[in-house]
C-alpha cells in the first residue's frame, strides 16, 4: 500500500541518515522511526482497503487493527476482539469495572468448598433463536476449549473444571486442586449450544448476547451485528453494529476523522496526539494490564547461545528502553519492572532492564556469543508502533555486533504455527499478552506454567518449560488464602525474572478514539467495553 511503502522508506531513510551522520542522536532516529511506523496518519484512505460511506444514524462502525477471524474465542483472543465476541456469545461471568467479576449467565457463582463451586444459571437466559441456555451447554463448552491446541485461554487455567449437574439450572464445578480465581477464569469460556459446539473457532452459530450476526465475511474480518430481539437482558442501545478490519493505522485515523468509522482501537501515541482536540473526536486512555515483550524462543537446544540465560541477559543490555519508550512510544508505556504488569493484583517488582552496550559487548564476547545472528518475528498489530520498535531494536543490536533480521506476519497468517514450534526457527518474538482476569496469577500461569506435556501440543508459551518455576507456580495457584498466595507468587515472579525470558518488555497504556456521537463507552484496562451500553447521539 502506498503509505506503508512511504512509512518503510521513512524508517530506512532515518536509519541510513544515522549511519551516515552519527551525530544524529538515537532519540531523533527513534522519533523518525515512530513516524514511519505510524504510517503517516494523514495519508489518503484510498491507499488502503477500508470502509467507505459514513454510518447511518442508528449504526455504529468499529475499525479494528487486527482481523477478527471468528466470533468464537478459543484461539482468537486479541484484546479488542473481546468487545465484539462478548456482544454475541456470553460467559457465566465477566470482568467489569474495577477488574472485579460480575455475574452474567449465572446468577450464583460461589466457592462452597476449596475444590467445589456452586453455580446456578440465571432464570430465562436463552439464545437468539429462543432456545434455552443449559447446563449441558456449559459442560460441552469446557470440553471443547480443552480439546483445542495452542489456546491462549487454556494456558490461564491450572486445570479445567468438570461439571456435575444438580438440577435443571444448577450444577457444581469440580477441580482436583483449589482454583481460587475460577470465577474470573470462567469469564473467558463462552457458552454456545452443545449440539453446534466444536473444538475449533466457530465461524457461525448462536449466542445469548445482546447482538446477533446478520452478516459475516470472516476472511475479510467484517461483520454486521443487529439487536437480538430475544435478548434476556436490557435492550441494547444501538440498532446495528458494523465491524471492519482496517490494518493500516493511517486508514483508521482518516476514516475516523471523516466519520466513516465511529471507534478505532489500539492507537499509537502519535495518532492519538493528532486526534486529541479535533472537533467531533474524543480520545480515551486508561492504564493497561497487557505485557508487550520481545520474548525469547525457549525451544533452543541445550548448548546453543540462547539456551543460556546469561546470553539472554547480555543481549538486553543492548536495548535502550528509555529511548524506545520516549522516542517511539511517545511516553505511552512503561518499561517492565517485573514479569507481568505491575498494575495486576498480586504483581511485584522483580528488577529492571539496563542499557549498557559496552557491557553487552563484553559479556557476549566472554560467553562466546560475539557473532550472534538473530531472527525476530512478529505479527502486524501485536502492539502499537510495532514495526518502528522492531526497526529500532535491530539498530541497537547491530551496535553491539549482533545481526538481526525481521520477519513480519500479516494478521490471519501462520504465525501460530511458528509460536508453537511447528514451522520455521526463530529467536525472538514480538508478542503481547493480556490479563483478562486482572490477576497476576492467571498471566503467570499462561506464560510461565509450561510443562513438557503442554509443549508437545504447542500449549507451552514460546516453549517456556522450567520445572522449578512450574512447581512453585502450581503450589501458589492452589492456595486459597489470598495473603499466602500473593507471598508465594512474589517468589515465583523473582524466579521467572532470573530465567531472563525477554530481550525487553513494556506495559502500554490503552488508547482508543471515538466520534463524539458515541456515548456510554467505558473503556476497561483489558482494552474492552460493554457494547450493549454504548449509545449514539446526534
Amino acid at each position: 500500500m502506498a503509505h506503508r511503502a512511504h512509512a518503510a522508506h521513512a524508517t530506512h531513510a532515518a536509519l541510513a541518515a544515522h549511519a551516515a551522520h552519527p551525530e544524529i542522536g538515537r532519540r531523533t532516529l527513534l522519533r523518525w522511526g515512530a513516524l514511519g511506523g505510524a504510517g503517516l496518519a494523514l495519508a489518503p484512505l484510498s491507499a488502503c482497503a477500508g470502509p467507505t460511506g459514513a454510518p447511518g444514524p442508528g449504526t455504529l462502525t468499529l475499525g479494528l487493527n487486527r482481523s477478527l477471524v471468528s466470533l468464537d474465542n478459543k484461539l482468537n483472543q486479541f484484546d479488542a476482539a473481546v468487545t465484539v465476541q462478548r456482544a454475541v456469545r456470553q460467559a457465566l461471568t465477566r470482568i467489569g469495572p474495577g477488574m472485579k467479576p460480575r455475574l452474567v449467565l449465572a446468577d450464583r457463582f460461589a466457592m462452597t468448598e476449596p475444590t467445589v463451586w456452586t453455580v446456578r444459571l440465571r432464570q430465562g437466559v436463552h439464545y437468539s433463536d429462543g432456545s434455552p441456555v443449559t447446563v449441558e451447554d456449559v459442560a460441552t463448552a469446557l470440553a471443547m476449549y480443552g480439546k483445542v491446541n495452542g489456546s491462549f485461554l487454556l494456558g490461564l487455567f491450572p486445570e479445567l473444571p468438570t461439571v456435575e449437574k444438580t438440577g435443571p439450572r444448577t450444577f457444581l464445578l469440580h477441580t482436583g486442586k483449589p482454583v481460587p480465581v475460577l470465577d474470573r477464569l470462567m469469564a473467558n469460556i463462552h457458552i454456545t449450544p452443545a449440539a453446534a459446539n466444536r473444538p475449533e473457532e466457530l465461524r457461525s452459530g448462536l449466542g445469548s448476547g445482546p447482538y446477533r450476526v446478520l452478516g459475516a465475511d470472516a476472511g475479510a474480518g467484517e461483520y454486521t451485528l443487529g439487536r437480538n430481539p430475544r435478548y434476556w437482558g436490557p435492550r441494547p442501545r444501538i440498532d446495528t453494529v458494523r465491524v471492519r478490519f482496517v490494518p493500516e493505522e493511517s486508514g483508521r485515523v482518516v476514516a475516523l476523522r471523516s466519520g466513516e468509522l465511529d471507534v478505532v482501537d489500539t492507537l499509537t501515541p502519535d495518532s492519538a496526539e493528532q486526534l486529541t482536540g479535533l472537533p467531533g473526536v474524543r480520545v480515551e486512555q486508561t492504564a493497561g494490564v497487557r505485557m508487550c515483550q520481545l520474548f525469547y524462543n525457549f525451544r533452543k537446544p541445550r548448548g546453543t547461545p540462547l539456551a543460556d540465560s546469561r546470553v539472554r541477559r547480555a543481549l538486553s543490555y543492548a536495548i535502550d528502553g528509555a529511548a524506545l519508550v520516549d522516542g517511539v512510544l511517545s511516553g505511552s508505556a512503561e518499561e517492565a519492572g517485573g514479569v507481568v504488569p505491575l498494575a495486576l493484583e498480586g504483581a511485584v517488582r522483580t528488577g529492571a532492564y539496563s542499557y549498557d552496550p559496552r557491557r553487552a559487548r563484553a559479556l557476549l564476547r566472554s560467553l562466546g556469543a560475539a557473532d550472534l545472528r538473530l531472527r525476530i518475528i512478529w505479527e502486524s498489530g501485536e502492539f502499537a508502533a510495532d514495526a518502528s520498535v522492531m526497526e529500532a531494536v535491530v539498530d541497537m543490536l547491530g551496535s553491539v555486533g549482533v545481526r538481526a533480521t525481521l520477519r513480519q506476519f500479516e494478521p490471519g497468517g501462520d504465525i501460530l504455527a511458528w509460536r508453537q514450534g511447528r514451522a520455521g526457527d526463530w529467536d525472538v518474538i514480538g508478542n503481547g499478552y493480556g490479563s483478562p482476569t486482572g490477576q497476576a496469577l492467571t498471566m503467570l500461569q499462561g506464560m510461565y506454567g509450561g510443562t513438557a506435556a503442554k509443549d508437545r501440543t504447542g500449549d507451552a508459551f514460546m516453549g517456556y518449560v522450567v520445572p522449578a518455576v512450574e512447581r512453585r507456580l502450581t503450589a501458589a495457584a492452589t492456595q486459597v488464602d489470598d495473603a499466602e498466595r500473593n507471598r508465594q507468587l512474589a517468589v515465583v515472579q523473582q524466579a521467572v525474572w532470573e530465567t531472563w525470558p525477554s530481550l525487553w518488555a513494556f506495559a502500554p497504556k490503552t488508547l482508543l478514539a471515538r466520534r463524539e456521537r458515541v456515548r456510554g463507552l467505558s473503556l476497561l484496562p483489558i482494552n474492552s467495553y460493554d457494547l450493549a451500553a454504548v449509545r449514539l447521539e446526534g
